[in-house]
């Protein structure tokens, strides 16, 4: 079950060097989405914290770069993106669906034993023991 710390994600965006204020402009574009809190880091790293429910960072870094700003990209950035972006997706996906309810475990074995259904052995107990 996702308490509400799980739910509310604190992520970094790093922007590429050159053009000079990119940070600064994503966060004044950023400020204006409800739900969403936006802080620079320094000059090339930004902080947004939001819902789960709300936002996603690939829904975000996607809606960035079609602004044309130009995120880092070496291969630790692109790992750690890969693995939010899945992680993300895969919690969106279990809080949209509720977890089944869980069996009545006696009924269940009740009806497993009389059904056949080839878990029996029929080896004497004497030749299954070691001795």
């Amino acid at each position: 079950m996702n308490t509400p710390l799980d739910i509310q994600k604190r992520r970094e965006i790093v922007f590429d060097p050159f053009p000079h204020g990119q940070a600064t402009l994503a966060v004044q574009i950023l400020s204006g989405l409800s739900g969403l809190t936006v802080r620079s880091l320094d000059l090339h790293t930004i902080e947004i914290c939001y819902r789960i429910g709300d936002f996603t960072l690939e829904g975000l870094e996607t809606g960035l770069e079609a602004q044309g700003f130009h995120l880092h990209n070496t291969l630790l950035i692109r790992i750690r993106r890969a693995l939010v972006y899945y992680c993300e997706r895969t919690q969106r996906e279990n809080i949209a669906h509720p977890s089944a309810p869980t069996k009545q475990y006696k009924p269940h074995i009740e009806a497993w034993q009389k059904r056949p259904h080839g878990d029996h052995d029929d080896t004497p107990a004497e030749w299954r023991q070691y001795k």
